[in-house]
């Protein structure tokens, strides 16, 4: 069953919590998105990883190396650990689609 947050145009996630259209993303969303997870409110320093992440998928359409992430949105390598709960949820909430079962073993 698929997961929809009360936002303009209605934002719909799939049975994983991924955004299902990643068009609809938005910062907005996202700091929504982190709220639900308990997260509270993202941080600048959040939000630069999340556009980061968007920009690396948009140009390779597939996941990048984290710590390369990091270093991209001028943060130390291992920004990802202590910045969200997990690499999985920063790509979930920076609203990329599910990247699929095997993949998300590396994330």
């Amino acid at each position: 069953m698929n997961t929809r947050l009360d936002t303009p145009g209605t934002a719909v996630f799939d049975p994983d919590g991924f955004l299902i259209d990643p068009a609809m993303w938005s910062e907005n969303l996202a700091d929504q998105v982190a709220r639900n997870d308990g997260l509270g409110q993202l941080s600048e320093v959040q939000l630069a990883i999340l556009r980061t992440l968007r920009s690396e998928f948009s140009r390779h359409g597939s996941v990048t190396a984290l710590s390369h992430v990091c270093h991209l949105a001028g943060q130390s390598a291992d920004c990802m650990q202590h910045l969200f709960p997990g690499a999985r949820e920063a790509w979930r909430i920076a609203g990329l689609p599910n990247p699929g079962e095997e993949a998300k073993t590396y994330l």
